[in-house]
């Protein structure tokens, strides 16, 4: 895979809007760029009601993502299961969680010291 010139505003923006168009609820992005040894620079979550709406929500970053930038998953992970599906696209990477596996691994206290923004949505 090719790196093209997108920038994570671009990419965020586009996922933002995918996660909008399939009603992900209670979205937040993690700002990991003044963390030290990081994966990325950002995490964007969002949670879906069920397997069906986990998967739908995964689906739809990587057409809209793919439409808007070019950008494709450098790796995904979880689409099997639809409890939480990971899309990296390198300097961004999504997750998407049932409620119950979000509360559970509580991915936000981990990364404590990140810059949290919650973003509102439709519903």
């Amino acid at each position: 895979m090719t790196k093209r010139n997108v920038s994570a505003d671009d990419l965020i923006a586009a996922i933002l809007k995918a996660i909008d168009e399939v009603k992900g609820v209670d979205v937040q992005i993690l700002d990991l760029r003044e963390i030290e040894n990081t994966v990325c620079d950002y995490f964007v979550i969002s949670s879906g009601t069920s397997n069906t709406h986990v998967n739908a929500i995964s689906g739809i970053v990587q057409k809209q993502v793919s439409k808007l930038t070019k950008e494709k998953p450098w790796h995904v992970e979880g689409e099997n299961n639809g409890e939480w599906v990971l899309l990296d696209y390198v300097n961004v990477v999504v997750h998407v969680f049932q409620k119950h596996v979000r509360e559970f691994y509580d991915i936000e206290s981990l990364w404590g010291d990140a810059k949290i923004t919650t973003i509102a949505t439709a519903n």
